[in-house]
């Protein structure tokens, strides 16, 4: 059930990932909000043919973030703002691509520590308009939650 007015029609369309990591839960956290890491696992040459451009991020609840990068001649600007972090355990944030509205999406992180190394979740929420989109936003996160294992080893 979404509580957010704007979705009048349909329910949203949930796309989940889990993944575990050797890693710690703060480590997997901190990926998230870093922006020397992001630029490395979820934006770049190491998932598509693209370059990073700029990654900015202001990591408190009500902050927003920017991930712009050129793809095909093109820059993108990815944008959101943070609903809940809450270290090490979850966050959420808003996922969008501008020009459309800073909250199109919401992305849920969830972190659980394993006695080695921790299993995230991701619970991304899109609108019932993206739903042909659920598979290939399943898919890119998969691959970027693969380059995120690679990068922190």
């Amino acid at each position: 059930m979404s509580d957010h007015p704007r979705h009048t029609r349909g329910e949203d369309v949930q796309v989940r990932v889990t993944r575990r990591f050797a890693v710690s839960p703060e480590q997997i956290f901190d990926a998230w909000l870093t922006p020397d890491l992001i630029g490395n696992w979820m934006f770049g040459p190491a998932l598509r043919e693209e370059e990073v451009l700029r990654i900015e991020t202001d990591a408190r609840v009500g902050g927003t973030f920017s991930f712009v990068v050129r793809r095909g001649g093109a820059e993108i600007d990815h944008i959101g703002q943070y609903l809940e972090l809450d270290r090490p355990r979850r966050l959420a944030f808003t996922w969008s691509v501008a020009p459309d509205p800073i909250d199109s999406s919401r992305v849920r992180i969830e972190i659980l520590p394993l006695e080695s190394g921790c299993e995230l979740t991701l619970t991304h929420e899109l609108s019932p308009e993206w739903a042909d989109y659920a598979d290939r936003t399943k898919e890119a996160w998969s691959k970027m939650l693969d380059a995120l294992a690679s990068q922190l080893g």
